[in-house]
């Protein structure tokens, strides 16, 4: 999966909608991948991210 860096999703949240920068979250997640736990790589790998693997 190929997500854009400035790819921002909108999230709901008590009735109010909130913009979530999901292209920078992934690549923070990708940066710091030395650093996350087996299952945290594991989630983000079932998830379609092929550098979780």
């Amino acid at each position: 999966m190929t997500v854009p860096r400035g790819h921002v999703e909108g999230v709901k949240v008590g009735g109010q909608e909130y913009p979530v920068k999901l292209g920078v979250w992934i690549m923070n997640q990708k940066g710091r991948r030395a650093k996350l736990t087996p299952d945290k790589l594991q989630a983000l790998a079932a998830l379609g991210l092929e550098w979780a693997r």
